[in-house]
């Protein structure tokens, strides 16, 4: 679990991460380099969850590589059903990343919506949802790694 106090704003303690995939983790259904150590630093000290509509198909291959918790929505209604497992988890504990439109719901129901700009690109309604915007993915979990980049971000 992180502790974080962020001035003028709450005092946050993240136990899990939720993260979508594509456009988040992977371009076109291919892990980004890189992404495997990335997420090896935070699994220490939070549950890393994926969340996805497995657009291309590969979650299990990516689950396998990762090491970290899968799963796959429904089809249909994807941002409530992102939502409610941001809920289920108990909301004032999660962060979330994404960049979908279908992320949307899931940034604004977690106590921390980390919106990226990808290659695959950025929802608009995601973007407006989100707590910070990170140029990449990369950014998006060193915040985690480097804590005071958040109060920086989030101070009043």
């Amino acid at each position: 679990m992180l502790r974080i106090e962020i001035p003028g704003r709450d005092i946050y303690e993240i136990a899990h991460l939720v993260c979508d995939v594509n456009g988040t983790f992977a371009l076109d259904g291919e892990l980004l380099p890189g992404i495997a150590m990335a997420l090896n630093e935070l699994k220490p000290f939070l549950h890393i969850h994926m969340l996805t509509a497995d657009t291309h198909g590969k979650q299990k291959d990516h689950a396998r590589v990762l090491g970290i918790d899968s799963h796959i929505l429904s089809p249909g209604n994807e941002a409530e059903q992102k939502a409610a497992f941001i809920h289920q988890l108990g909301s004032k504990q999660v962060a979330a990343i994404g960049q979908g439109a279908n992320d949307s719901l899931m940034l604004k129901e977690a106590a921390l919506g980390i919106c990226i700009l990808s290659s695959e690109g950025t929802a608009t309604e995601t973007l407006l949802n989100a707590d910070i915007i990170t140029p990449d993915i990369f950014s998006g979990l060193a915040l985690f790694t480097h804590p005071q980049r958040l109060v920086a971000t989030l101070r009043k």
